[in-house]
């Protein structure tokens, strides 16, 4: 069994954000405001800051998804808590961390300062490493690294400075959390590039270089999370293996591969590039089981696969709002997950993100 949901006719305008896709220069705000409408007495606030993954980028500027990660994260938070819950997402597809830092996090810092606040995420840092990237690719000759080694440097820097803003800002939330990187393009990437290295005077293997530098950043994303109290979502993890034992370990592998508090960076980037590297999988076909996968990627090979209808998103403001009831009702949600939990890939990093939610508001 397998489960796609593209939503691509056009991917050019705006920049990918991670580490499939080509890199292009162009950014564009897609801000939106959802209110999950259960006819309650009393709405709080799901506020999330980053690039085009929030954004629930779709293929085009004209529209967005509507059940993007913080959608999904949102209705799991309303259902929790039996309240309405309004979700804004101040996002801008193609920026690299330090605008997602400088221009929303702390430029629209006042959406999370409202006192009905009660949980603010962000992601960041795909599109630093998606253009250090492509200009690797483009090398000939002898390969520099130092481009990708500044990538890594800018997203540890951001993701701690977005930490201590949101720390600085959201005065009223109780839950704070920071979703790491998954890798797109796993598959496309095991190829050589054409320049060659220094040392060895062989063509570098893309996946071989890319992976551990992938998990170096996310080790750091988890670990400053909880330095300066935050949650991480572990989107790799979720994203990147099976949800079953497929190497007969004792582990279920996308639990094998997540982080683990306390874990050094050499030893957490060991684990994920080395020891259990044969249990990666690219998440255009994420396995639930032996015999069924689901497709996380849309076609453009890049930004996670959603469900049902989009919210239409003004090309020059850059925005959109409305609102409606939660997707899924109460009896349909079984153990704090959805039906479709698990068959795309912003469903997937919704409800991680929601595991993480209060007990009340």
């Amino acid at each position: 069994m397998s489960v796609r949901r593209s939503g691509l006719s056009l991917v050019a305008v705006v920049a990918a954000t991670t580490l499939g896709g080509s890199a292009m220069a162009s950014t564009i705000n897609q801000n939106t405001s959802w209110t999950i409408n259960r006819s309650a007495s009393q709405t709080y606030r799901v506020v999330a800051y980053g690039d085009s993954i929030f954004a629930g980028y779709n293929g085009g500027i004209g529209s967005v998804a509507r059940r993007g990660a913080p959608v999904v994260e949102g209705e799991y938070a309303a259902k929790k808590w039996g309240t309405n819950v309004e979700v804004i997402r101040r996002t801008k597809s193609g920026a690299k961390a330090d605008d997602i830092y400088n221009n929303k996090i702390v430029n629209e810092r006042s959406y999370m300062q409202t006192a009905n606040t009660r949980v603010v995420m962000f992601e960041m840092c795909g599109n630093d490493y998606l253009q250090a990237r492509s200009a690797f690719t483009d090398q000939t000759g002898t390969c520099n690294y130092s481009g990708l080694q500044a990538a890594l440097t800018a997203c540890t820097t951001y993701m701690e400075r977005g930490m201590q803003a949101i720390n600085q800002y959201a005065t009223s939330a109780k839950v704070k959390v920071i979703s790491n990187i998954y890798y797109p393009g796993f598959d496309a990437d095991n190829v050589l590039t054409a320049c060659t290295d220094s040392a060895t005077g062989q063509k570098v293997n893309k996946q071989t270089y890319f992976l551990p530098l992938l998990a170096r950043s996310n080790w750091r994303a988890c670990n400053l999370a909880a330095k300066y109290g935050f949650k991480c979502a572990d989107s790799f993890a979720e994203m990147m293996a099976a949800d079953y034992d497929r190497n007969g370990d004792g582990q279920v592998d996308s639990a094998a591969i997540a982080y683990i508090p306390g874990e050094t960076e050499d030893a957490y980037v060991q684990r994920i590039s080395v020891t259990l590297r044969s249990t990666l999988r690219d998440a255009n076909l994420h396995l639930a089981n032996a015999s069924t996968s689901f497709d996380y990627i849309q076609s453009d090979n890049t930004h996670p696969t959603y469900t049902g209808s989009t919210i239409s998103v003004n090309i020059f403001s850059g925005s959109g709002s409305g609102s409606g009831a939660p997707g899924y009702t109460d009896a349909q949600i079984v153990n704090g997950k959805n039906p479709d939990w698990n068959k795309f890939g912003h469903e997937r990093m919704g409800w991680t993100i929601s595991n993480f939610d209060p007990a009340t508001p």
